[in-house]
């Protein structure tokens, strides 16, 4: 699946959490129980922590989209009409996104580029040569953390250096981190000639992962 088309069944998906939410609440008001009047806490951080996500990955951090429904949902105490504004926010960037008034350019030409890296990649695998779509496949996570470096003012160094630095700065967990040092490692055995130390399902693990990796954060 492209990446633009991930980011629009994103907004999908989260549309329909935020209508759960309001059908939820009318549910209580017509039951009317104690929090009638009040969105569900919880299920709100939940849901806006997720759409700043998909909004920082799409407009980009100093969007008017992103800046809106952060000051927003911060505010949020769990009041109807806070909701609603979040909501209102949030559909605004999507009618935006989907109408192709704003998004983040630079972002979504890399991804669309390593997207098509990524084909090229399966093709080779499917021919038969693992150990050309190994070193591709490499070369899309390196470029992935290099623009994630870039877009997080984190400097740029080797691929293992910039995996420990992202860790640190909190872009991803430590779970993550190691994952991507058990990648280097593979991508490092298709580059170094050390083909017999893995195979054609390693490598699909590989690009499946990074594949994941890649709509997960870019």
């Amino acid at each position: 699946m492209r990446l633009d088309s991930l980011v629009q069944k994103r907004f999908s998906e989260l549309e329909q959490q935020a209508r759960d939410l309001s059908e939820e609440h009318l549910a209580a008001l017509i039951s009317k129980g104690a929090d009638a009047y009040y969105i569900d806490y919880s299920g709100f951080k939940g849901w806006a922590t997720r759409v700043l996500n998909l909004l920082q990955r799409a407009f980009g951090e100093n969007s008017i989209h992103f800046k809106q429904f952060y000051e927003h949902a911060n505010l949020f105490r769990g009041n109807v009409s806070e909701f609603e504004t979040c909501r209102e926010i949030f559909e605004a960037a999507r009618e935006d996104y989907e109408g192709g008034y704003l998004f983040n350019v630079r972002g979504l030409v890399k991804a669309e580029v390593l997207e098509d890296a990524f084909e090229q990649a399966r093709e080779l695998l499917s021919s038969g040569y693992k150990d050309p779509a190994c070193v591709l496949v490499g070369v899309v996570l390196e470029t992935t953390l290099k623009e994630l470096c870039t877009r997080h003012r984190i400097a740029l160094a080797k691929l293992d250096k910039m995996n420990a630095d992202l860790c640190k700065a909190e872009i991803y967990n430590m779970a993550k981190q190691k994952q991507i040092t058990a990648w280097t490692e593979l991508r490092n055995k298709a580059a170094h000639g050390e083909w017999t130390e893995y195979n054609n399902d390693d490598v699909r693990d590989f690009l499946d992962g990074v594949q994941r990796f890649m709509a997960d954060y870019m």
